[in-house]
């Protein structure tokens, strides 16, 4: 049987990466889809590859949430997804020292504020019924300091802290609405490819990047999606104000990298 028949899903920041593959993975498993983006062009061609509905949603913006609200009032998993490094158009600097305060705000409207109207949108859906699944992704960079994208890493901690608030809000009221916060490392995504190149030197410098990594290689997009299938599913019921950690093992140290 399909793991989320009869559930309506909607994911943010679902035209690429994590997103489409989380959206793309529900769809899979009988979900009834809703992907979201603000670039409406890759959202519109993701959800027809997919086959599911798609809507245009800035999730800066508290009026396209209640835009979206109005369309989708009802709805079983929340994916809070959508999110920047604060490198789209530029190397920074990102420091403590040098970023600017608009570069840190910017990063934080989109990362940290996207997923507070996420969280609360959602609440709204599920309480009629009750129930439901807020999945939050942070990110490995919100367990841990990183000196020069400081303003990521303090939005991607404050997703961690949130999810918890939200899952004991939601137990407070009487409702078996959970949340969680999945936190990936290295995930081979299309923010890498700017680094990453497409030349003789990729594979070595790719090599380079999850040197300290016990497992060696990048993640999967389809491997945070699994993830998120279980705490969105009817397994993981017993499950919230917790993160998981998709990282290769990088956290539990480096003692077990090979030699």
């Amino acid at each position: 049987m399909s793991k989320l028949a009869g559930k309506t899903c909607v994911i943010t920041g679902a035209a690429r990466g994590i997103g489409e593959a989380i959206a793309a993975l529900f769809h899979s498993e009988g979900a009834e889809v809703i992907a979201t983006d603000c670039d409406e062009a890759a959202i519109r061609g993701t959800a027809s590859r997919i086959g599911c509905r798609s809507e245009v949603l800035d999730v800066r913006d508290e009026g396209d949430w209640a835009r979206l609200a109005a369309k989708v009032p009802s709805c079983d998993v929340m994916v809070n997804n959508a999110g920047i490094t604060g490198f789209e158009h530029g190397t920074g600097p990102h420091d403590p020292e040098h970023a600017s305060l608009e570069e840190w705000r910017e990063v934080h409207r989109v990362n940290l504020d996207g997923t507070f109207l996420g969280c609360r949108y959602a609440i709204g859906a599920m309480k009629a019924k009750g129930a439901g699944s807020i999945i939050n992704i942070s990110s490995r960079s919100g367990l841990v300091g990183i000196p020069g994208a400081a303003a990521y890493a303090s939005s991607k901690a404050a997703i961690r802290n949130h999810s918890k608030s939200v899952a004991l809000y939601c137990a407070q009221q009487g409702w078996t609405i959970r949340c969680n916060s999945i936190h990936p490392a290295a995930i081979l995504t299309p923010i890498w490819e700017p680094m990453l190149g497409d030349g003789p030197q990729r594979q070595e410098t790719m090599a380079k990047l999850v040197a300290d990594t016990p497992l060696q290689r990048f993640g999967t997009c389809e491997e945070v999606a699994a993830l998120a299938l279980l705490l969105a599913g009817d397994d993981a019921t017993y499950i919230t104000g917790t993160e998981m950690n998709i990282d290769g093992g990088l956290l539990a140290g480096s003692a077990a990298s090979p030699g």
